[in-house]
């Protein structure tokens, strides 16, 4: 078995046993970071492939942490960064998602999310999908990807005011969804107590 950092030193020569061990190793990963921008499967699948296409023909622009522990971290998040930008390409080109509204930052209340925090994966993943592509695609680049509001805006093509409001909006949403659901799972015990 190959070492992590004989892999990536393997890619750089275009060895295809190197580039395997890359592309099964961190196929999972990319899935999930595709998934939280696309939801159709198929179309996830082939942004997984195209990120990994970009990943092994730009592998050059990786520069390694000097700590050998550090390297498979650096790297996860590197090639998370070229997944979640195809994601966003690939929305981008759709073109169905963004519209910007006249609303300004100011005439949306300020939120924080901290029951998401208490959710599992698939939880999360269920109320993430739940949200308007626009909200669901900027929640994810600002909360989980790290872009700031300004890189977002120059990525979307949108106002950085516009960027503040979408976000709000999904907390806000994402809050009323969280809220609905914890109803839903203690409706029902509540009308088993009624027919007792």
């Amino acid at each position: 078995m190959l070492k992590f950092e004989d892999a990536i030193t393997g890619c750089l020569r275009n060895d295809n046993k190197s580039k395997e061990m890359v592309y099964k190793s961190f196929y999972g990963y990319l899935m999930g970071v595709t998934l939280r921008y696309v939801e159709d499967r198929n179309d996830a699948e082939e942004l997984v492939n195209d990120s990994f296409i970009k990943v092994f023909k730009n592998i050059g622009q990786f520069s390694a942490p000097k700590y050998n522990d550090q390297v498979k971290k650096a790297f996860k998040g590197w090639i998370a960064r070229i997944s979640s930008r195809t994601a966003i390409d690939f929305l981008r080109s759709k073109r169905t998602f963004l519209y910007v509204d006249d609303i300004t930052e100011e005439q949306q209340p300020l939120t924080e999310l901290n029951a998401v925090s208490q959710l599992n994966v698939q939880d999360i993943m269920k109320l993430l999908n739940k949200l308007p592509e626009t909200h669901k695609l900027i929640f994810n680049m600002y909360e989980i990807e790290g872009f700031s509001h300004e890189e977002i805006s120059k990525m979307l093509n949108i106002p950085e005011s516009s960027c503040r409001v979408y976000l709000t909006r999904a907390k806000n949403k994402l809050r009323e969804l969280y809220r609905n659901s914890l109803m839903d799972s203690y409706e029902p015990t509540t009308q088993n107590i009624r027919k007792i």
